[in-house]
């Protein structure tokens, strides 16, 4: 079997209005009377893609996609410095959800998320655990201090050239060596000038880049558009300054609130960016849960394994009787 199923097409989408000044874009594919499927988006601010559409069975899921506040096809744009973020939190997103579940008549779903998106969809089901059937994440995040120092320092010793790079960018405003790098970043992603904003959101997205190529994968393609790049770093170190609103580690210390719901967590051994430990005390502290430990995977969702254990993943949920 493909590592992915065949491309297919929204049988729906449109734009939800949370009646706070944002528009939020949604699209559902595959069977409309299949088993609801929430695709949760990494980043924070990556948007959703096609791809993702690809990793359920067409016609047993009811796949729904949307982009998170202020990135993708949601309005208004994270790119243009007038839109205000201070309405995109974590909070926020989750009432996003909860508003599109009702809109879409959905009682429960399966929650897939990636990266940050796994932190987002563990965020959920802590919360609304009485509509969550299933979940599967892969790149597993908390967003804990630690993770976000992890990967605004901590990887430098792995990466001293990337890092030299780094901390060039921002030395004419942060000559500290100790300056904590989202702060800074963020700082700059919010500058006036649109030439420094650029800059940053390019040299952000290098340092994110630099483990990339220890899975023999390329660049997203996206990292090319100027305006993507944009949204996305600013809406990056919105969160990391802000600990994405989540106390400390509450994650782990509230996944006793996941039980009786099973839980499938996807790991790269070569996850440079989200490394192993987290996934590894999720799975001790949420006893229904399977880590899964892929030895040549990464932390992107286009590694061929990656890829192929999310599709078994959600074929195992595919299969598994509704409650």
């Amino acid at each position: 079997m493909p590592a992915l199923y065949p491309e297919i097409e929204p049988y729906d989408h449109g734009l939800l209005d949370t009646g706070d000044g944002n528009l939020i874009y949604w699209e559902a594919c595959g069977n409309p009377r299949g088993r609801p499927a929430l695709v949760l988006h990494g980043g924070p601010g990556s948007g959703c893609s096609t791809a993702a559409r690809r990793q359920f069975d067409p016609d047993a899921y009811r796949i729904i996609l949307f982009d998170q506040r202020n990135c993708g096809r949601s309005l208004p744009s994270a790119a243009d410095p007038e839109t205000d973020l201070s309405l995109n939190t974590t909070w926020h997103l989750l009432a996003d959800i909860e508003k599109l579940r009702l809109f879409l008549g959905i009682d429960r779903w399966l929650l897939f998320g990636n990266s940050w998106g796994s932190t987002l969809a563990l965020a959920y089901a802590e919360t609304h655990p009485q509509h969550v059937t299933a979940i599967i994440i892969s790149g597993v995040t908390t967003t804990r201090r630690s993770e976000i120092d992890w990967l605004c320092r901590g990887m430098a010793p792995l990466f001293p050239e990337e890092w030299h790079r780094f901390r060039q960018g921002i030395q004419s405003c942060a000559p500290r060596l100790d300056e904590d790098m989202a702060s800074v970043y963020h700082r700059l992603l919010n500058d006036p000038d649109p030439e420094t904003r650029l800059k940053a959101a390019q040299d952000w997205h290098d340092w994110e880049s630099a483990s990339i190529p220890l899975a023999g994968e390329g660049l997203p393609r996206r990292w090319a558009d100027p305006a993507y790049v944009l949204a996305r770093a600013r809406i990056i170190t919105h969160y990391f300054v802000n600990g994405a609103w989540l106390e400390d580690g509450v994650l782990l210390k509230n996944a006793a609130r996941l039980a009786g719901i099973p839980g499938i967590l996807l790991q790269g051994r070569f996850d440079i960016e989200a490394p192993l430990v987290t996934a590894w005390e999720l799975a001790r502290a949420w006893p229904q849960s399977e880590l899964v430990i892929l030895p040549r995977a990464s932390h992107s969702t286009a590694n061929p394994d990656m890829s192929a254990a999310i599709v078994a993943a959600t074929d195992r949920f595919r299969d598994f009787p509704q409650k």
